[in-house]
This record gives C-alpha cells, sequence and structure tokens, in this order.
C-alpha cells in the first residue's frame, strides 16, 4: 500500500501528513474512548448513530484525562461541526462527525481546519445496505475531497451492531469488489501498532491517493 508522503496538495491550503507516531495516538485515543463509551446505556445495537458518535467523542475526551495518554495535551477532541471542503466556499457542503487538532500540527502550519477527521458509520455483518452507506457516505466524502482534501489521512469508525468486524470488512469489500474497485479493498494493517484495517483511495484534487484507517468497534 502506497503511503502519500512530501507531495504538494491543494494550492492555499497546508497539506497535513500525520506521521506514524500521530497515527497511532489517534487510533489508541479511539479505542480507549470506546472502552469507556461501549459501557454507557446509549450506547446499544438500537441506538441512534448520532448519539453513539457523541458518547465516543466524549468518552474519548475523558480517556485521555484518565489514562492519561502521553498526548494528552497535545490532542483536542472538537465537537462535530459543518465544514467546507473548499477555503473559497461561503457555505458548509459537509458535516464532521470528530474533528481532532493536534497542537503540534497548529504551532508548524497555522492550520484552524481540524487537522483529522473522524467518519463515523453503522454496519452489521449481512447487511448489504449499511455497507453501501459506509462506502458511500464515508469513504467517497474523502475520495471526492469532500473531508481532508489537504490531508494524506482519514479515519473512519464503523459501529459494528451484529456480526463480527472481520464479516463486516467482507461485506465493505464485497461492495467494492462489486464495482469494480478492487484497488480501494479494505486490508489489515501491515503493523501491529496501526490497529484495524486500512485502504487506500484516489483523489481527483488533489491528485494524491488518501490513505483511510478502518476501526470497527462492537456494539
Amino acid at each position: 500500500m502506497r503511503i502519500p508522503f512530501g507531495q504538494s496538495a491543494a494550492i492555499g491550503r497546508t497539506f497535513i501528513n500525520l506521521n506514524t507516531e500521530l497515527t497511532v495516538a489517534i487510533l489508541r485515543t479511539v479505542e480507549a474512548g470506546w472502552e469507556l463509551a461501549a459501557k454507557r446505556e446509549v450506547v446499544h445495537p438500537g441506538a441512534d448513530e448520532v448519539a453513539i458518535t457523541e458518547t465516543l467523542r466524549d468518552a474519548m475526551r475523558e480517556a485521555l484525562a484518565l489514562r492519561r495518554l502521553p498526548w494528552r495535551k497535545t490532542m483536542i477532541v472538537a465537537p462535530g461541526s459543518e465544514s467546507r471542503s473548499r477555503p473559497g466556499m461561503t457555505a458548509p457542503d459537509g458535516r464532521t462527525d470528530i474533528p481532532l487538532y493536534l497542537t503540534r500540527i497548529f504551532a508548524r502550519s497555522g492550520e484552524h481546519d481540524p487537522h483529522v477527521i473522524i467518519e463515523c458509520k453503522r454496519v452489521a455483518a449481512g447487511d448489504t445496505d449499511l455497507a453501501r452507506e459506509y462506502v458511500v457516505e464515508g469513504i467517497d466524502r474523502f475520495r471526492n475531497g469532500k473531508y481532508c482534501e489537504n490531508h494524506a489521512r482519514g479515519f473512519m469508525v464503523g459501529y459494528v451492531l451484529s456480526g463480527s468486524p472481520a464479516a463486516v470488512v467482507n461485506g465493505i469489500n464485497s461492495y467494492l469488489t462489486g464495482r469494480k474497485r478492487l484497488a480501494e479493498l479494505l486490508s489489515l494493517a501491515g503493523a501491529p501498532e496501526l490497529a484495524g484495517w486500512m485502504s487506500e483511495h484516489d483523489r481527483v484534487t488533489p491528485n494524491v491517493p488518501i490513505l483511510l484507517h478502518h476501526s470497527m468497534l462492537v456494539v
């Protein structure tokens, strides 16, 4: 799998290319937050997607403090908000689920828009409708530049309502395969510290691929 390093993005915007250390910190914060969120009554297979996401977001903040994670003072878990995929737009064209800000990125670039975007979707083994939504309303928002136009990496969370994470990923890959998008299939991360799955997707603007990290969280 190719990882884009040292390439330029949209003119006038800082290209945010997270290193492995920051990527691992994000994935571990999601995991730590989910350990707390999954115990709360509001989180169950019949729960609204927004309610689960709000609970996960709050739990990620709590985990940063309770677990005393080493990066707790350098990561800000922000509320979901309306977003603009391009700086010249006068009206928002999307809404981020869980945006993150990293003080290291801000100090280096002064970038005020989110440095990380986590898109969250409900998924279930054998549910082709949810698999389609995960791709069309999730993956494709990164692929077409609606999210993370100036990012080298994006992050997705799948709330697994039934079945195993592996079965859910197989369903998503079946959807991609059926549309001849074989180069975009999800595969297990090659390094142990990069928990979960990864996929790569070509973009038109900028003309560099985006790498997506997928965390499948069992509800």
